[in-house]
């Protein structure tokens, strides 16, 4: 059922002769051996990008950790804030207006 006869290519050759015509039908062939090159040209740098980066990933037995001793940050989540500059006021509070409420009063 499912074989594949020389009768049933030929057929399929004539059939596209017939659409494309014969003239077509050579550059197309010609477009997608192009195409196919392009693929596996771009899928084979894909494969050596992939490697390369495993390369670049394994770890390196030359390095040493650092040695010393480690102290705690200063102050709260290792910041300390800055002390206000001389003369500084904070200026004062304003009383929150809501806009919405605002806006129905003005009516």
């Amino acid at each position: 059922m499912g074989a594949l006869k020389p009768w049933h290519i030929i057929v399929f050759v004539v059939v596209l002769v017939l659409l494309f015509g014969a003239k077509r039908l050579p550059d197309a062939a010609r477009s997608l051996g192009r195409s196919l090159r392009i693929i596996k040209a771009e899928t084979k740098g894909l494969v050596d990008d992939n490697n390369d980066v495993a390369e670049k990933a394994e770890p390196q037995h030359g390095r040493q950790p650092l040695q010393g001793d480690v102290y705690p940050p200063a102050g709260q989540n290792g910041y300390q804030q800055a002390p206000p500059p001389q003369g500084y006021q904070q200026p004062p509070a304003q009383p929150y207006v809501d806009p919405v409420q605002q806006r129905t009063n003005d009516r």
